[in-house]
C-alpha cells in the first residue's frame, strides 16, 4: 500500500461517494488506513474551549490547560509524546483557516519525516470534513457540550459564524460567555475580496426577547451586507428591521469594515463602548473614542441626522478590540472590576509572548470564570482583529 499523502489509496477514499457518508469515526479509521497509519482518533474543542473531546466512545476528554494535546490546540503545532499503544503518539492541531477545531492523535510505532507528511495530510483533510459535517451532525453538537443550553443561547449560536477567520493579512477572532446562558450578545465577522467586515451587539435585556433582537440585527446586517451596502445603509437596515418587527426592542452595537489592503477602518457606534486600539505594545487611549449614535432601534432619537460614519488608518500590527459592557464591568478575582486599562494590559502582554490571538482571548474570558470570587454581570463579548499587510500574520498559522 502506498504511504504517500497523495498516493492512489487516499486518492481512491476522496474519490469514493461513500466516504462522504461515513460517520466520522469510520472515515478517520479508513483515512488512516489508506495514509498506511496504525490509528488515528479525533478530538474537538469543546463550546469553552476548556476540553479536546474525542469522536469515539472508548477515549477519554483532556483537558486544554492541562495536557500536551492542549498545548498542541493552544499553540497550533506539532507535538510528540510515548504512547500507551507500544509506540509514538504525534498530535496534530485540526484547523479549518484560521479556526481552531481540535486535534488529531496519530498512533504509530516509530515516526519519521513521512509519518509526519502522512499526519499533517490526514488533519487537513479530517479539518475540512469536520467543517463540512459539524453543521448538521448532532452528535458534534452532543460531544461539545457539558450541560444543557437554555433556549436564548441556543437561537443566538445557531446565528453566530466560526469564532476566528482570517488570511495572511488580518485575523478575526471571539469569545462570548456565559456560553450556555446568553441574553441578547453577538458577534459577526466575514470575509470579502479585500475587506473584513466585523460586528458586535448587545440587546437590551436578557431574554429570549434579547436574543431574538440581536438575532434579527445579526440578519438584517447580513442582508445588506451581502448586497454590498455601505455602513450607513447597513446599519438603516437594522433600524428598519427593528422598527418593523420588534418595535419595542433595541440594541447598542459596533460595524466596522477594514480594508486590509489600504489599512482604512471606518466604523459607526450605535450606543456602544467605543473599539480599543493597541499598537506597539500599548493602549492608544481615546484613539477610536467618538461620539456615539443612539443605539439602533431607536431611530427617532437621531433628530432628523444621519448617523455618523468614522474612519481611521492602522498601522501594521495593530489589534482592534470590540467588546461589550459585560467584560469591563466584570470582577476578578480580586473583586475589582476588570475596566479598561487592566482588559487592554492583559492582550498587550498575551501579544507580547506571541500568544496568537484565538488563545488570547480563551485564556482571558476563562479568566473572569474561573475563579470564586470573580463573576460576569452581564453577557461579555469580545471581537479582536489584527492587522498585518506584509504577509502571514505571526503565530495565525492559516490553512487552507
Amino acid at each position: 500500500m502506498s504511504a504517500e499523502p497523495g498516493g492512489p489509496p487516499l486518492e481512491e477514499f476522496l474519490a469514493d461517494p461513500a466516504s462522504c457518508t461515513l460517520d466520522m469515526a469510520s472515515a478517520v479509521s479508513r483515512c488512516a488506513k489508506a495514509l498506511g497509519l496504525r490509528h488515528a482518533v479525533v478530538y474537538l474543542a469543546d463550546i469553552q474551549q476548556r476540553h479536546l473531546v474525542p469522536l469515539t466512545d472508548v477515549t477519554e476528554s483532556l483537558l486544554i490547560d492541562e495536557t500536551l494535546a492542549g498545548w498542541c490546540y493552544r499553540t497550533q503545532s506539532l507535538r510528540v509524546e510515548e504512547s500507551e499503544r507500544d509506540g509514538m503518539t504525534a498530535w496534530f492541531p485540526l484547523i479549518d483557516g484560521a479556526e481552531r477545531l481540535g486535534v488529531l492523535a496519530v498512533h504509530t510505532r516509530t515516526l519519521s519525516a513521512e509519518s509526519l507528511r502522512q499526519g499533517r495530510a490526514m488533519a487537513a483533510l479530517l479539518a475540512m470534513m469536520t467543517s463540512s459535517k459539524r453543521a448538521y451532525k448532532e452528535t458534534f453538537v452532543r460531544r461539545t457540550r457539558t450541560r444543557a443550553m437554555h433556549l436564548p443561547a441556543e437561537m443566538l449560536r445557531a446565528f453566530l459564524p466560526p469564532r476566528t477567520i482570517g488570511n495572511p493579512h488580518v485575523v478575526s477572532t471571539a469569545v462570548l460567555e456565559p456560553a450556555y446562558d446568553l441574553g441578547g450578545d453577538a458577534f459577526d465577522h466575514a470575509l470579502t475580496t479585500d475587506t473584513l467586515h466585523a460586528v458586535v451587539l448587545d440587546a437590551m435585556g436578557h431574554n429570549l426577547l434579547s436574543g431574538l433582537t440581536s438575532a434579527v440585527a445579526l440578519a438584517a446586517c447580513r442582508n445588506a451586507r451581502r448586497v454590498d451596502a455601505d455602513l450607513l445603509s447597513l446599519v438603516d437596515g437594522v433600524d428598519e428591521a427593528l422598527s418593523q418587527w420588534l418595535p419595542d426592542q433595541f440594541c447598542t452595537g459596533i460595524l466596522a469594515r477594514l480594508d486590509f489592503c489600504s489599512g482604512v477602518l471606518k466604523w459607526v457606534n450605535c450606543g456602544h463602548p467605543a473599539p480599543l486600539l493597541i499598537r506597539d505594545q500599548r493602549l492608544i487611549v481615546d484613539a477610536l473614542s467618538r461620539e456615539a449614535d443612539p443605539p439602533m432601534g431607536l431611530r427617532s432619537l437621531l433628530n432628523a441626522r444621519e448617523r455618523q460614519v468614522h474612519e481611521s488608518r492602522l498601522q501594521p500590527g495593530d489589534r482592534v478590540l470590540l467588546y461589550t459592557d459585560g467584560v469591563t464591568e466584570a470582577r476578578t478575582a480580586d473583586g475589582r472590576l476588570l475596566g479598561l486599562e487592566r482588559f487592554a494590559d492583559y492582550v498587550i502582554r498575551a501579544s507580547a509572548t506571541g500568544e496568537i490571538a484565538p488563545e488570547t482571548l480563551r485564556r482571558l474570558i476563562h479568566s473572569l470564570l474561573d475563579s470564586p470570587d470573580s463573576r460576569l454581570r452581564d453577557d461579555a463579548t469580545i471581537l479582536m482583529f489584527e492587522w498585518q499587510p506584509n504577509g502571514q500574520l505571526p503565530g495565525s498559522r492559516l490553512v487552507g
